[in-house]
């Protein structure tokens, strides 16, 4: 049999709490918190002005000084980074003791905020090189990996909205071949007026609200933020004393081989992802407790996911609790799959899953049991977190209690 693969770990900055426990309170509050007019750049000249941006965000003196006051997405990665590893103990029990450290990071834009001067044409006298720097995808990646001593695999994905739960998958393929014996798996991105003219571009942004699985949605609401786990084996969780907080029992990633932005019919792709994160895990669709679903609030996501869940799970479909945390925190890119991953574990933990915002009108087509209004409580031992994206990358992890 296999040897575990357990989560240690948890750091999250996002729009509605500069940690994980202030974004997991704020989940279970279920209010659209998240969402303001965007000041840091202009947006006078742009379809929508209305995103997740964090405010207060004050990054570690440590992290500016290694990575730069001007790289937000950079020091986004960092804080959740530093919070996920403080929280294993991994520096004051792992990190010297012989244990080989990976870091697997996902991103969509990674740190081009501080390129956009230089791809403007008109860079500062001076900053070409360091402007330059700023397009790498390896950055933040780099940067974790010198701060931590990282000598196992350091690398990063980009996978659009599915990157932050393939960065999880990633990693216990790494871990269950050798590759290293403890790897930070976390999602970033920061919005910039780069990003943002390329999402408005999209038109699948809602002016208004991110309602997931409503009859009135419209659209998605882009948001900033980082996410990270440490995933380790369990050999080397117990090695240490660290805090066991799920198992990874099942992973997954494919791609619809479809369309760049339209789901496959009756959401094919992600039958089949969730399909295989189930067959790795040994389980049958009844023994899965709760499905934290992408749920973009987009009007062919939400229907084809529906579709996907109820194929796979047949009449146990209508007997699982759903929420999407869209509502509430915003589409976090890079991140969503981080922070909907740590949701899950936090469900686990609490024995609460966090309501769908905005769920008011139900979507007749969408006929399943999607949380609404206050968390449900219960006795949650398996969840399955699921991920899509553009380009048809789909990724699905499941957790269960320790």
């Amino acid at each position: 049999m296999d040897e575990r693969i357990v989560i240690t770990g948890l750091g999250a900055v996002t729009p509605i709490g500069l940690n994980t426990e202030e974004t997991w309170r704020a989940l279970l509050r279920g209010r659209p918190d998240a969402f303001r007019p965007l000041r840091r750049f202009d947006t006078r000249d742009m379809a929508f002005s209305v995103g997740g941006e964090i405010p207060n965000f004050e990054p570690n003196p440590d992290d500016v000084a290694l990575a730069g006051p001007s790289d937000r997405a950079a020091l986004l990665m960092m804080s959740a980074a530093r919070e996920a590893l403080e929280q294993a103990e991994w520096r004051e029990k792992g990190a010297t003791s012989g244990l080989r450290l990976g870091i697997i990071l996902s991103t969509n834009f990674g740190s081009v905020e501080c390129a956009e001067e230089w791809l403007g044409g008109n860079p500062a006298p001076g900053t070409m090189g360091s402007d330059f720097d700023g397009l790498s995808f390896q950055r933040a990646a780099d940067f974790l990996a010198r701060r931590w001593g990282a000598e196992g695999p350091v690398m990063n994905l980009s996978l659009s909205c599915a990157s932050g739960t393939a960065a999880i998958a990633a990693a216990a393929s790494l871990l269950k071949s050798g590759q290293a014996d403890a790897i930070l798996a976390g999602g970033y991105d920061a919005l910039s007026r780069f990003a943002w003219i390329g999402l408005s571009a999209l038109r699948t942004m809602s002016r208004t609200a991110v309602r997931p699985f409503d009859r009135r949605r419209d659209g998605t609401i882009f948001s900033e933020g980082a996410g990270a786990l440490l995933v380790e084996r369990e050999s080397t969780a117990r090695r240490r004393d660290a805090p066991v907080l799920a198992v990874l029992v099942g992973t997954a990633l494919n791609n619809n081989a479809f369309h760049l932005t339209a789901p496959a019919r009756e959401g094919a792709g992600t039958v089949a992802v969730m399909q295989q994160a189930l067959l790795q895990a040994e389980l049958a669709p009844e023994q899965v407790d709760h499905i934290n679903a992408h749920g973009t609030g987009t009007i062919p996501n939400d229907l084809t996911e529906t579709q996907a869940i109820q194929a796979v799970f047949g009449s146990h479909a209508s007997k699982i609790p759903i929420t999407s945390i869209k509502g509430t925190v915003g589409h976090l890119m890079g991140a969503a799959g981080s922070v909907e991953a740590i949701a899950s574990v936090l469900t686990l933990r609490d024995g609460r899953i966090p309501p769908v915002a905005n769920l008011e009108e139900p979507d007749p087509a969408c006929a399943l049991d999607y949380v609404r209004g206050e968390p449900r409580k219960g006795r949650f031992r398996t969840v399955l977190s699921n991920s899509a994206g553009i380009g048809g990358c789909n990724a699905a992890v499941i957790v269960s209690v320790p």
